[in-house]
């Protein structure tokens, strides 16, 4: 059938994008598929150019893409609470379950059978970490320069012991003026790409003209950057005010504020300096329950990033924000602060910069700081890479003894993921099964 399909309306798209957030697996490229199979291939609602230049405007911010790109739909099929909807639809269930999962993690963390698993899940997020990195670089790391990038991303954290801010400031001046004197060296690869092919209208089409509500006007412009700080700046003076400046929830919001904003090139590159101020500034969290987290991150639909849902349930499950016999309720309620300042600024960006999108058109000037912003987060990914691997196969330090069957699971979890071309879930799944055995074994 060639007939353009009708426009779904508002309850079929809200159930749509409240299946996605519940199936959402894989990472930011299976969560992109998966739209892309489901919107433009199976219910074309958008055509794929369409959909193609929304994700590489999602891929210029900071912040999740999957989730903004969720939101930049759902805002152009059904206005601004289409937009909110999808947005937060892709992130209330994996909210919910890693509430859910830190609760047993704390509660039930020291029995054995839970000590077995996670024995197993930490050398499997090591081996992730580590094909994470190569994958980002395969598909970033084109030529000399961005390799260059990459190693001094990596001399600057491993080495010279710079702040994340100052890595993603570099890269991208590096990249803008790397794009203005030698372009097709920053170049962006794109998304999409293939031979052409025969395609169906859609119900957003490539020559659909731009709804009403998605024209730039800078009276909405003003009006949504004033309601974005509004919902930023209300809550946190309420948090200054009810608690204090110095209390951790007024702490954790402003925190997470600056990690929403640093989070070029997906929840990996961002994980320092969440690990650095969490961990080591904070305290919230120890450097193995921050490897935990991202176990538990890995196993639950929505974007990486929602690891933050745990540093702030721990946070506040440890530091007893509500008394000593709350605890479940002080993580609920870290988790939820956390999760709200580290997610608002993307939906400001989409219903802000949504109605600007057409006149980008992939411009080198915006894209070259991007693409060297990622070749960063090649370097920043094997830093990571190389401190999980240090916390888990020495635990006691380098004066203590080697994990050889720590080692032995995170070999076998890398040529399941390198070799096997193995997803993620399964083998977590493998490796908590064989943590628990030798563990049984030990």
């Amino acid at each position: 059938m060639s007939e353009r399909p009708p426009a779904p309306t508002r309850g079929e798209a809200l159930r749509f994008w409240a299946k996605l957030g519940c199936i959402s697996f894989g990472g930011p490229a299976g969560q992109i598929a998966l739209m892309h199979e489901e919107l433009v291939e199976r219910r074309r609602w958008i055509s794929e150019r369409r959909f193609l230049h929304a994700l590489n405007y999602c891929m210029v911010l900071p912040g999740p893409e999957a989730q903004q790109l969720a939101t930049y739909l759902g805002w152009l099929l059904h206005r601004t609470a289409g937009g909110i909807a999808a947005g937060a639809l892709f992130v209330l269930p994996s909210l919910l379950l890693l509430i859910a999962l830190s609760w047993a993690y704390l509660a039930f963390g020291t029995q054995a059978l839970v000590a077995g698993i996670f024995y197993g899940i930490k050398p499997a997020v090591v081996a992730i970490v580590t094909h994470a990195a190569w994958r980002i670089g395969g598909r970033t790391l084109k030529n000399g320069a961005l390799w260059a990038i990459a190693l001094a991303a990596f001399v600057g954290l491993f080495a010279l012991d710079l702040p994340f801010p100052a890595i993603v400031a570099g890269a991208a001046l590096a990249g803008l003026i790397g794009g203005r004197l030698a372009p097709a060296r920053f170049a962006a690869g794109g998304h999409g790409g293939g031979a052409a092919r025969a395609v169906l209208p859609a119900v957003i089409d490539d020559d659909t003209p731009t709804p009403a509500h998605a024209r730039f006007s800078p009276a909405r412009l003003t009006l949504v950057v004033a309601a974005g700080l509004a919902l930023w700046a209300l809550p946190l003076a309420l948090l200054a005010a009810t608690f204090g400046i110095d209390h951790t929830l007024t702490q954790m919001g402003w925190f997470f504020t600056k990690a929403a904003l640093l989070t070029f090139g997906g929840a990996y590159a961002v994980l320092p300096y969440v690990y650095e101020g969490a961990v080591e500034h904070f305290g919230w969290l120890s450097a193995t329950q921050m490897i935990d987290g991202l176990a538990l991150g890995e196993t639950t639909p929505g974007p990486l990033i929602m690891v933050v849902a745990f540093v702030g349930f721990v946070g506040g499950w440890t530091r007893e924000l509500l008394g000593p016999g709350l605890p479940f309720a002080a993580g609920t309620l870290a988790a939820t602060v956390v999760t709200w300042f580290t997610f608002l600024p993307s939906f400001v960006f989409i219903l802000a910069g949504g109605p600007l999108v057409e006149s980008t058109h992939g411009e080198i000037r915006l894209t070259a700081p991007l693409t060297a912003i990622t070749a960063a987060v090649v370097g920043v990914i094997v830093n990571l890479a190389l401190f999980f691997a240090w916390h888990v196969l020495w635990p006691s330090g380098w004066s203590g003894p080697f994990d050889i069957p720590a080692a032995v699971i995170a070999g076998a979890a890398g040529i399941a993921l390198f070799r096997l071309r193995a997803g993620p879930i399964p083998v977590i799944a493998a490796c908590s099964v064989l943590g628990l055995a030798l563990r049984a074994l030990a």
